[in-house]
């Protein structure tokens, strides 16, 4: 009998951080394999990743994760809630036994607690939320001030302004929603906080943090070396020799220029999260900034936050459809994509695939999936970011590369 740790992952980099959480978690859980499931090529908060996916699964397979799978776009691109459904569903269907996850909190009492909460107030809860969204402020502050506003709150609730406790409050919900027998528990974080850019003397700075340092100082990684577990170091330094530069927006602004350029606003509606003629507030500024912090900085508002935009523009580059976005929230995870595994995790795939509730995909070109072809179009449109004399060869590898390990 194999026990399974499943950790919610995006790795970006892989950093002291994760090493932490991913030894807590192991030694708490007992576990005899662990599944990573790693957001693609761009993430949760509408970002593209640092390095590619294969890449970042190296790296946690080098530090001691045993499989590692990819999140679909259609979950890894969204707000918390669809985040986290679309990430324990997947576990759910590896026949997890345990997810851990980071968190402010560290005591998983306060999140069941608070999720049983809100479930016996659900509809006033929801009605909330609405009208608090109907001000015009974001959906994860009008979710907040609405918990805060219900009456009869337990005592001991989870802090639901904190990032991580955010995630692992809908990691827990997403069990109980799709009736899954997984645990849940959670490790508390420490180091540098989700959004701070400094580090103490553990040598753990946040994601956020170590990739200001590296945009700050044109690729440089010795300024992140002890911030990094070795396996990382190698990995961001071959990048940085092969292609000359890390990944983020600035490598897309011109691409995502053209699209609002030569779309007409009918067009632009079509897309995943364009809604409240928010494309002419786009189209408009667009012209008028030479960067993309500045484009963003330039259409933001209360209600269209950084995070919001970033996912928003994330879809225009990639021709996320509202229609096809909506049928994989509707409907959860239809594949597994598997991207990397040790021995470990290839003798787990050897007991268990056969009891998976969804195909396991390890070669493209054997499996046929909309979805699938969704997180092909990402994958071409990261492709995009480096130097085009790569574009070619790493078109082909998205198709060709199998698994990480085998």
């Amino acid at each position: 009998m194999m026990k399974s740790l499943g950790l919610i992952v995006e790795y970006n980099p892989f950093h002291n951080g994760h090493l932490y959480h991913l030894q807590q978690a192991k030694k708490q859980s007992q576990a005899d394999v662990v599944i990573a499931v790693m957001s693609g090529n761009f993430l949760q908060r509408g970002e593209p990743a640092l390095v590619s996916k294969w890449t970042r699964a190296k790296m946690a397979l080098e530090a001691g994760v045993d499989l590692v799978v990819e999140l679909p776009y259609a979950f890894a691109t969204q707000r918390a809630d669809r985040f986290a459904f679309g990430a324990v569903s997947i576990l759910d269907k590896m026949q997890c036994d345990e997810v851990i996850f980071g968190s402010e909190s560290g005591k998983i009492e306060p999140f069941l607690r608070t999720v049983d909460f809100i479930h016996s107030m659900d509809h006033e809860y929801n009605d909330l939320i609405q009208k608090h969204v109907q001000t015009g402020v974001n959906y994860p502050t009008a979710a907040s001030m609405a918990f805060a506003a219900l009456p009869g709150r337990p005592e001991e609730s989870v802090d639901l302004t904190q990032p991580n406790n955010i995630l692992g409050f809908h990691y827990v919900n997403s069990v109980l929603k799709i009736d899954s027998k997984i645990k849940m528990n959670t490790v508390r974080r420490t180091g540098a906080g989700y959004h701070e850019h400094d580090h103490g003397p553990d040598k753990i700075a946040s994601a956020t943090g170590i990739r200001k340092i590296l945009f700050s100082d044109d690729g440089n990684i010795g300024g992140i070396q002890e911030l990094i577990p070795p396996s990382t170091f190698e990995g961001l330094n071959h990048h940085h020799q092969v292609y000359g530069r890390f990944i983020n927006w600035d490598s897309y602004y011109q691409l995502l220029k053209h699209k609002l350029i030569t779309s007409t606003p009918e067009e632009l509606s079509e897309v995943y999260e364009c809604v409240e003629g928010i494309q002419h507030r786009l189209q408009n500024q667009i012209t008028h900034t030479d960067s993309f912090i500045d484009f963003l900085e330039s259409v933001k508002t209360k209600r269209y936050t950084w995070t919001r935009l970033q996912r928003l523009c994330t879809h225009l580059l990639t021709n996320a459809r509202k229609e096809l976005m909506a049928k994989a929230l509707h409907g959860g995870p239809t594949y597994i994509r598997l991207l990397g595994m040790s021995p470990q995790g290839q003798h787990y795939l050897n007991v268990k695939k056969k009891n998976f509730g969804l195909p396991l995909v390890s070669t493209l070109s054997k499996h046929r999936d909309d979805f699938l072809q969704m997180d092909i179009r990402a994958a071409k449109t990261y492709i995009l970011g480096h130097p085009s004399r790569f574009h070619t060869t790493l078109w082909k590898q998205e198709y060709a590369t199998p698994p990480i390990g085998t």
